[in-house]
């Protein structure tokens, strides 16, 4: 009995409840009535003031769509703009574009199956093909889908690597294509499995120059057999050769801005010196030098050098900038970049151990183009000549009789990114140097990664007429753990080759030799002579 009042109250709070909810949904709906200006909702049923309600608020949405959407049209137009007036690609440009693409298409309708299936027949793939040497014969190189283990890596590359950007798409690509040709084969088979890129093994593939790339990928079978293999052979054939464009680059009024950072080195300048004359001063005659020098120590020498050389011969585009800061190399080729007043003009950026030629200046100015191409030279570095010559027993030849490209006297440098020729505008338009690098090395490594990140086209190409003589080298203990090991790296690589280190190593055992070899032909001598005598 007592439970009976308990429940009549709490059903009076849950109808009291109830009321209060009713009554404010109805005041709010109310409100937005009269925000409508409608009549008053007595008379209306509920439902036609909610609809109402709905309704006006899907016609203020719509006005923010209609609003945003007229605001894309607006950007969009603004964009198809600024695409047509961009100052990189003029509208002569456009059309030599155009021109040269449809030239291509019309060449490359003439690839004819016919035309591939002679470039295989002519690649040794399925057949074997007679040469002259064994010098004719084109290694392979054997990859993995995460791995490449090269053949021919070159002096500063790893002799396996892992494959990125156009080498692991051209992986990927080729094993792919190959699983297709094996899923292919299963399509009329009642095996249910299918090939995946976790069944490939690893494969080979070789570039001939006249018939294009050979691939043999390996797979495993999905069969389950035992000891048998999936092989699938696959080639990308060249095409025949077509015309991209033909132009003529006129150099005779283009000067190259040599900028040389320097501290110290006395020595190496006077040489430097002799060397501009020679060949800039007295023939190219279109080099501009700026020496960028830091501290005070050597500077009266190097001001008194340059004085006389313009008082000797006349010449008046020599130019000392002087930095009472830390040797950095970065910051030197900065502050000669920006020290330039006149046009726009190429730079070579320099070192004073550097020997280069008259033909390689004019590579300079061919390979670079303005707001397109710059110019990254893989410099021969040539060896100890103290090493190189005493293991022939022959005396040290004069600097111009040491630049000689061989395996014997020096290497290419494909690691080295410190020489190049730009133009000052593309140089200031990636934003030069790394400037808080100090020391030795790094800071041509950054600005060549600005430039392959870029749109610009990249030249990196060997160069037989720039040198880096050898000169001792110190690796600074205060330098970046990265750094330093760079620089042992290429202290020792800079010394002699590997045979003739391996001289070194085994001097005793040389030296041993050479005095039996003597002992033998002085032996061999008296005896000689004895037997002349007896005669």
């Amino acid at each position: 009995m007592k439970s009976m009042p308990r429940a009549l109250i709490l059903l009076f709070v849950l109808s009291a409840m109830t009321m209060l909810f009713v009554t404010k949904c109805g005041l709010n709906i109310d409100s937005q009535v009269e925000h409508l200006n409608l009549p008053h909702a007595q008379g209306i049923k509920s439902r036609e003031l909610f609809s109402a309600v709905m309704e006006e608020s899907e016609k203020k949405h719509q006005a923010v769509v209609d609003e945003l959407n007229a605001k894309i049209l607006q950007l969009e137009n603004r964009l198809h703009e600024l695409k047509s007036h961009s100052k990189n690609v003029t509208e002569k440009e456009k059309y030599h574009l155009y021109n040269t693409t449809s030239s291509l298409f019309d060449q490359l309708k003439n690839f004819t199956p016919d035309y591939f299936k002679t470039k295989l027949q002519a690649a040794e793939i399925l057949h074997g093909i007679e040469m002259k040497s064994e010098y004719e014969v084109f290694p392979f190189t054997r990859f993995t889908a995460n791995r490449i283990f090269l053949v021919d890596p070159g002096l500063g590359k790893r002799v396996v690597e892992k494959p990125i950007g156009l080498k692991k798409k051209e992986i990927n690509e080729v094993i792919q294509f190959a699983i297709n040709i094996l899923n292919k084969d299963l399509l009329n088979s009642v095996q249910s499995k299918r090939y995946t890129s976790f069944d490939f093994i690893e494969g080979i593939y070789r570039t001939e120059p006249t018939s294009g790339s050979h691939y043999e990928l390996y797979f495993t079978d999905i069969k389950g057999n035992s000891g048998n293999y999936s092989k699938v052979v696959v080639m990308r054939p060249f095409g025949p050769l077509v015309e991209v464009q033909s132009t003529i680059k006129d150099t005779s009024k283009q000067w190259i801005n040599l900028i040389l950072p320097l501290s110290k080195r006395l020595d190496s300048f006077k040489q430097f010196m002799i060397r501009f004359i020679k060949t800039c001063i007295l023939k190219d005659k279109q080099v501009y030098l700026s020496v960028v020098y830091f501290g005070n120590e050597g500077l009266n020498e190097v001001k008194n050098m340059m004085k006389n050389t313009m008082r000797k011969y006349n010449f008046k585009n020599l130019k000392l900038i002087t930095v009472n800061e830390k040797f950095s190399r970065g910051r030197g080729l900065q502050v000669g970049a920006l020290n330039w007043k006149g046009e726009d003009v190429v730079m070579f950026m320099c070192d004073v151990d550097i020997v280069f030629t008259l033909e390689f200046l004019e590579r300079c100015r061919v390979n670079s183009e303005k707001q397109k191409r710059v110019y990254y030279p893989i410099v021969f570095s040539l060896y100890n000549p103290k090493v190189v010559y005493s293991l022939q027993d022959l005396l040290l030849p004069p600097e111009k009789d040491q630049l000689v490209i061989s395996k014997d006297t020096g290497f290419w440098r494909d690691f080295g990114y410190g020489m190049t020729c730009q133009y000052r505008s593309d140089f200031l338009a990636v934003k030069g140097f790394d400037e808080h690098i100090t020391g030795w090395g790094g800071e041509d490594v950054f600005l060549y990664q600005k430039y392959v990140r870029s749109s610009y086209i990249v030249i990196r190409a060997t160069d037989p007429g720039i040198f880096h003589l050898w000169h001792t080298k110190h690796c600074d203990p205060s330098l970046s753990s990265d750094q330093y090991r760079s620089c042992i790296r290429s202290k020792a690589l800079n010394e002699a080759s590997h045979a003739q280190l391996g001289l070194l190593a085994f001097k005793d055992e040389v030296d041993i030799h050479r005095s039996f070899k003597n002992k033998w032909s002085g032996e061999t001598t008296t005896h000689n002579v004895s037997k002349q005598a007896k005669i």
